[in-house]
């Protein structure tokens, strides 16, 4: 933990734009923290994030649509949460742009579901604008505001350092847990 935050501090604004590229949202509170700190500009941390995220998904998309082929073999494997995106795109239409960014296991594979349809190109890129400038202010700010508790957070850890895999650890089984439950296969009983 305190690695991340001393690269974040030496080299941030590169890792978080690669970072936010992929959609993840962890370099941008850590770079809200850090903002927190002094070590590096909020609105130059958000600015980046955002466009990062906005080119990324962006890519995603075009990837999809562009390399049909080559993407459909590669994402064999994750059908189920194939799946579930094509529900999410179902049931919530252009707003699963904006859901996307918030739900793990999905937020990458939604520009790439979106791209394998006949959804267009332009639509996508002026709601992904938003959803983009939207997440890069929530989690921004969200971790600017939180900075004293995560600072607090980060000194416990130090003092116990045991704590943390096991954190982690609980952390990561809770999110493969729910999605193995919502991307289960539903058996139907006849009789």
């Amino acid at each position: 933990m305190e690695d991340i935050f001393s690269s974040l501090s030496t080299y941030g604004y590169f890792i978080l734009f690669f970072y936010s590229f992929g959609g993840g949202f962890f370099a941008l509170l850590a770079a809200g923290v850090l903002s927190y700190t002094g070590d590096l500009n909020l609105y130059f941390s958000i600015i980046i994030a955002f466009l990062a995220n906005m080119i990324g998904d962006g890519f995603l998309f075009w990837m999809a649509r562009h390399q049909l082929g080559d993407l459909k073999k590669h994402f064999k494997k994750y059908s189920r949460q194939m799946a579930l995106t094509r529900v999410l795109m179902k049931k919530y239409g252009s707003f699963v742009i904006f859901l996307q960014k918030y739900i793990y296991g999905v937020k990458t594979l939604v520009p790439i579901a979106m791209g394998f349809t006949k959804y267009d190109f332009k639509t996508f890129l002026f709601y992904n604008f938003f959803a983009s400038a939207i997440w890069a202010l929530i989690f921004g700010f969200a971790g600017y505001l939180s900075g004293e508790f995560f600072i607090a957070l980060f000194n416990q850890l130090k003092e116990y350092p045991y704590l943390a895999p096991i954190f982690l650890l609980i952390i990561m089984s809770s999110i493969y847990f729910y999605f193995k439950i919502l991307t289960r296969k539903k058996v139907i009983k006849n009789g």
